[in-house]
């Protein structure tokens, strides 16, 4: 199950529905802003694949 820590709530919650949704489906666990940029970088990398 992921987790999103209250610290960065407001940053994952501007993102769309459909990036909400695929980050998620991953089960990580984000504490820092640097977690989610890290997992943005994951999706758009593997989206160039």
């Amino acid at each position: 199950m992921s987790y999103i820590a209250p610290a960065i709530q407001d940053k994952f919650e501007s993102l769309s529905i459909n990036l909400k949704n695929a980050i998620l489906e991953r089960n990580v666990k984000l504490y820092t802003l640097q977690d989610l940029i890290k997992v943005l970088e994951d999706i758009v990398a593997e989206a160039e694949k």
